[in-house]
């Protein structure tokens, strides 16, 4: 069975999960109508299905290449690219200033969902060009704006991201890249940055770098950073591709996956660039852009788990083994572990959705009003999306393998394509753990007054559902209240150790309990339905592992720092 994109799903979530009514009612949001909606993701979905998703294996069995110092990317790739770039998908939540769409965050979010699920490899491209555009009209000067922009949002240039150095991981203030004035408005740029995604290629004409670097007598750390726009090669004044920039690709990382994805170790030397924000605001604009990025890479995860889904589902209805069982087809569908697999599976990518779009609806709200109220539940919700999104990718396709027994090892079946290629979303943009720390510290400076929030609000609409689903109503509700205990808990520990020692199975306790209210919400929706039954799979067979998770996250951290180095290396 060929991939394809869930266009049905996402029109079903935006339409009754979220209140797509009071998205449209703003000014800022009101041509994003029921039918524009609609025809925005069919399209997308086409462009998915009948372009995208054929060049899946290409990128993993002939990956992305350095010949000569040129770039080569894997076949069709170019012709892909190009596709999206044409079709306006880039540019769908830019400013229609610079040639953007103007589109809410929930239609991007889904779009890039569904690139990811039929190609991964390929969709970060333009996820990083939509992270640095946003970045740029934020931060960048209007000279920037205005002959950058136009470029990134058509596709004619791409953009990029670079943080990392050899020795500055996730401690990100300890680059070592400087930047010197040249006195003219430009600054030279020397140093080196590693692990970026699309650094080089051959299916843009030009390559925008974000580099974030030091100038001299800036203080160590994060607070003495700044942001610059470094091109491959400097724009002519009437915005042609002039001379090649000092810019070069040192190496391509051979990975685990998203071999398509060209991963380039860069080389600055003196190269030309242009100060994005002011003087050492690097990190707040980075961040411009990171929190993008995060929610993107969320739905990566996400829709690579629905396209190992689907993959599994295909070969197990196909797969004839034992006798027939409760459907009579006589596939491993019909053993019970083997349906339990499927079954999670598919309700566990529902939920990771769901979550992914709620967060990306909050930004739409915030974005629309100016409350301050949806901003603060769109950064409680970021790390939760990104983490939950990301690991149910790894999750769902380390299942798909184990649906193909044998065969999910065996390279034909592009089983396991799934699990290298989405593994690494864990990792990058924030580690998931630090997606954890940031949920426990930062998101939780208010004294968890937006934790306390959103809980009252899906109280409430637990409580219509009790009528209907009394069962299922009374376990989200006691889980809500479970997971108020343990944020009250949370918020009153001074020693940010108790906190960080059970991050982790506290953001996933929170994805857990957010997507049992968000699975009861959609089996409102569609009584005695396929959504319903699969609600009740979710809220009375996963949702019960929030419990063990919030036990763990409110242990603290004496017993975890009792097992000492000492006692990890005997």
């Amino acid at each position: 069975m060929p991939y394809r994109a869930a266009v049905t799903d996402y029109l079903f979530m935006i339409d009754t999960l979220l209140d797509a009514d009071a998205l449209r009612q703003t000014t800022r949001f009101e041509e994003a109508t029921a039918d524009v909606t609609a025809a925005i993701l069919e399209e997308a979905g086409k462009l998915c299905d009948e372009v995208l998703a054929p060049l899946q294996r290409n990128g993993d069995l002939h990956p992305a290449r350095l010949e000569n110092g040129v770039v080569r990317t894997s076949p069709g790739f170019a012709e892909g690219f190009k596709a999206i770039a044409e079709g306006g998908w880039i540019g769908m939540g830019a400013d229609p200033e610079y040639g953007g769409m103007g589109l809410p965050m929930i239609l991007t979010s889904a779009v890039n969902e569904m690139m990811s699920g039929a190609c991964i490899s390929l969709q970060l491209a333009p996820l990083m060009s939509q992270g640095q555009i946003e970045a740029l009209e934020h931060h960048g000067s209007d000279a920037i704006k205005e002959l950058y922009l136009p470029k990134l949002i058509s596709g004619e240039w791409t953009g990029t991201m670079n943080l990392t150095e050899p020795q500055a991981g996730s401690d990100v203030g300890a680059l070592k890249s400087k930047a010197v004035d040249n006195g003219d408005g430009t600054y030279a740029i020397s140093g080196q940055k590693i692990y970026i995604s699309w650094g080089d290629h051959d299916v843009a004409e030009n390559i925008c770098h974000l580099v974030l670097a030091r100038l001299p007598g800036a203080p160590e750390g994060t607070k003495g950073i700044s942001l610059f726009l470094v091109p491959k090669f400097i724009p002519n004044a009437d915005g042609t591709v002039g001379a090649r920039n000092g810019v070069s690709t040192v190496s391509l990382e051979h990975k685990l996956g998203l071999h398509g994805s060209p991963t380039a170790v860069m080389q600055y030397d003196n190269a030309t660039g242009w100060l994005v924000g002011p003087e050492q605001g690097g990190m707040a604009a980075m961040f411009t852009m990171m929190n993008n990025a995060r929610l993107g890479v969320g739905g990566q995860g996400v829709g690579v788990a629905e396209a190992a889904y689907q993959h599994a589902l295909s070969y197990a209805l196909d797969r004839k083994q034992g006798r027939a069982g409760a459907d009579g087809t006589g596939s491993i569908a019909d053993h019970a572990d083997v349906r339990r697999m499927l079954v999670e599976m598919k309700a566990d990518v529902f939920a990771a959705r769901a979550i992914g779009l709620s967060c990306a609806y909050a930004l739409d709200m915030a974005n629309a009003t100016g409350d301050a109220s949806w901003r603060a539940r769109a950064a409680l919700l970021t790390p939760i999306a990104k983490a939950f999104g990301t690991d149910t990718g790894c999750n769902v396709a380390h299942t798909g393998v184990q649906v193909h027994g044998g065969m999910g090892v065996i390279e034909e079946t592009a089983a396991a394509q799934f699990g290298r290629d989405v593994r690494v979303t864990t990792i990058y943009e924030g580690t998931n753990g630090i997606q954890a720390m940031d949920l426990v510290a930062r998101k939780m400076m208010d004294g968890g007054e937006a934790a306390g929030l959103l809980l009252d609000e899906m109280e409430e609409d637990i409580e219509r559902a009790r009528p209907d689903f009394p069962n299922m109503a009374d376990a989200c509700w006691q889980a809500c209240e479970s997971m108020r205990e343990a944020t009250e808990w949370l918020v009153a520990q001074d020693d940010m150790n108790n906190r960080f020692a059970g991050a982790v199975p506290f953001l996933r306790a929170f994805a857990r309990v957010l997507g049992a209210q968000l699975h009861l919400k959609a089996a409102m929706a569609d009584k005695g339905g396929p959504r319903e039954k699969l609600a009740r799979f979710y809220i009375l067979r996963m949702l019960p592992e929030h419990a063990g998770l919030l036990t763990h996250a409110q242990a603290g951290e004496a017993d975890l720092f009792a097992v000492t180095t000492d006692a990890l290396a005997s």
